[in-house]
């Protein structure tokens, strides 16, 4: 994906160029968001989040995946628009896969979304299971919140003490299903629009790929990742674990 060679957004908390990508939008037409890799955060206009295509929704977490070995910066306490300038109001809403938090303009200008939220929004993220959580407790002393990038103590916490985010991962099986779901969309939405255009031709309807619930869970191993996340971004460390599951469509 190009870069948009208009004048870049600076981000909202390193103040550093945001990178743009051009995007698809739902029905029709393209949008472009901006993003800080260093900072983890996406910058979307008014609306831009809700209208992202499916496909669109599969090349920003191509993005994000692609630049994981980007280091990590803490996102600052005091953030401002980077359209009107004034100060960005942090913002509790909740979707299809729960409770998610974003940084919101006062006059509707959009939103700074953390790379996490964007993640657990779409349905990229699951909690760890109690096990799951003992086992990272036993491997890694401390991490960085996916979140924010404050550092967690797992001895004491299992929730960010600053912005008080859950420590969560992505597995194998969790990306696959996000995947499969959002190339479906995909898949459904292509077909519909090539329906409207050629109304005259019988168009075939994809079904979405079925999950065979009686398979084992591909979950990752923790113990393979614990050394790549102590102090960092366990998520972080997850994607870059995963490799080639995160290619899943051409």
């Amino acid at each position: 994906m190009d870069q948009n060679t208009s004048t870049p957004l600076p981000c909202p908390s390193c103040s550093e160029p945001m990178y743009s990508l051009e995007l698809r939008r739902r029905a029709v037409g393209k949008l472009a968001v901006d993003l800080c890799f260093g900072c983890c955060l996406i910058w979307f206009d008014q609306g831009e989040s809700a209208q992202l295509a499916p496909a669109a929704v599969i090349e920003l977490f191509r993005e994000i995946q692609a630049r994981r070995d980007a280091g990590r910066s803490r996102v600052s306490t005091s953030l401002s628009c980077p359209r009107c300038t004034q100060d960005l109001t942090l913002t509790h809403d909740i979707c299809k896969s729960g409770p998610i938090q974003y940084f919101r303009c006062p006059e509707d200008g959009g939103r700074l979304t953390p790379f996490f939220q964007f993640l657990r929004e779409k349905q990229f993220l699951r909690a760890l299971t109690p096990a799951e959580l003992h086992q990272v407790r036993v491997k890694i002393k401390q991490l960085q919140c996916s979140n924010c990038g404050a550092p967690i103590d797992l001895e004491h916490s299992t929730s960010c003490p600053y912005c008080g985010s859950p420590v969560a991962m992505l597995d194998a099986d969790a990306v696959k299903d996000a995947m499969q779901m959002w190339v479906a969309q995909d898949t459904r939405e292509r077909a519909a629009e090539a329906q409207a255009a050629n109304w005259l031709q019988t168009i075939s309807e994809t079904s979405p790929p079925q999950r065979n619930d009686s398979a084992p869970r591909n979950t990752l191993d923790l113990d393979s990742i614990a050394g790549m996340a102590a102090g960092t971004d366990l998520v972080q460390a997850c994607i870059a674990a995963l490799g080639d599951v995160l290619t899943l469509r051409g």
